[in-house]
């Protein structure tokens, strides 16, 4: 068992991580920590052996052997290499950094740590997407020319929230469009070699409420994607070849729908069939990361990771200039 230590009581920790983790064979949720005082009722509440009243108390816990950092984005880098130095493995939540550099930092200090380290898209570990890498691989679909991906919700803007925070790392492609991002590039299995954007930043709260994007891959294959904040909830995407198509209409929270995913493949004459898929994405996650950490397998060095950071600093440079902003490729 892989004991655990929580940063933050963050909803997503509340809701869906210390869940899964309590659910898994081979992880304990062990203690959590607040900075805000929160951190003794929510151990109450979720059954948690320990509670500490700061991140650096929690740390220096020997006893803890992981952690999982839901933090806002823009202080990922300094708790992930607090934690690392600490000798912690590491969950951190989605994107784990705002700009390439730091995560290189983060990274790094992990390398020299001898800690694993790996951001926290859950959604690819449902089944339902490498069962969509089998039917492309097979062929059914023909060559792969076009994806696209949406993943949008309504949030309420009158409240305050640090995704419209731009101090703390807010804006709707940092939030859920480095979904559809790391979607195209997990699935594709490419890097893109130029990106367009645009999209909504209202001057009165200084984040992106909505964006639009389109990827060009060297060997003409596009990717768009689309993410807001003030459209009804949608979370698909769509794979499209010469001689059929993919859809997946519950790709990035299937836990909605009790883990239940569908793909639906189109053949050339317009015939479709689906397929159901079912999986606990964030209980295969986390007991993904504790086998790793148990094997002492080095899951995830961060190249996917820096590859998709890298996409969106070039999206939020398009956003900006309101021009075509060539990626840097990843060694």
């Amino acid at each position: 068992m892989i004991k655990w230590g929580i940063l933050s009581t963050a909803n997503i920790a509340q809701k869906q991580i210390i869940p899964a983790l309590q659910a898994a064979e081979n992880s304990e949720v062990y203690a959590i920590a607040s900075e805000s005082n929160k951190s003794k009722q929510v151990a109450e509440t979720l059954n948690i052996p320990k509670a500490y009243d700061s991140y650096m108390e929690l740390l220096a816990d020997p006893d803890i052997e992981a952690v999982y950092v839901p933090l806002p984005n823009s202080l990922h880098k300094k708790w992930v290499i607090e934690a690392a130095n600490k000798g912690k493995h590491i969950l951190c939540e989605k994107p784990a950094a705002l700009h390439s550099a730091d995560l290189r930092e983060m990274t790094n200090a992990c390398a020299e740590n001898n800690v694993l380290f790996m951001e926290a898209f859950m959604y690819q570990f449902h089944p339902q997407h490498q069962r969509v890498k089998e039917i492309i691989a097979s062929g059914e679909i023909g060559d792969v020319k076009h994806m696209r991906a949406a993943f949008t919700f309504q949030l309420d803007l009158n409240k305050s929230d640090i995704r419209i925070n731009p101090e703390l790392g807010g804006g709707s492609i940092f939030d859920i469009g480095c979904y559809c991002i790391h979607a195209s590039l997990f699935l594709l299995d490419q890097e893109p070699k130029e990106v367009y954007v645009s999209g909504n930043i209202p001057a009165n709260v200084g984040v992106d409420l909505t964006a639009s994007g389109l990827l060009t891959f060297d060997n003409g294959i596009t990717a768009g994607f689309h993410c807001s904040f003030e459209e009804p909830m949608t979370h698909q995407y769509e794979i499209f070849g010469t001689k059929g198509a993919i859809r997946v209409p519950f790709a990035f929270r299937p836990d909605l729908r009790d883990g239940e995913g569908i793909i639906s493949i189109t053949d050339e004459n317009g015939e479709a069939r689906e397929e159901h898929v079912s999986g606990d994405q964030y209980l295969l996650q986390v007991e993904h990361f504790s086998t790793s950490i148990l094997q002492q397998q080095p899951i995830n060095k961060g190249k996917l990771s820096n590859k998709n950071l890298g996409v969106i600093e070039a999206c939020y440079q398009s956003l900006r200039t309101k021009s075509p902003v060539k990626v840097e490729k990843v060694k």
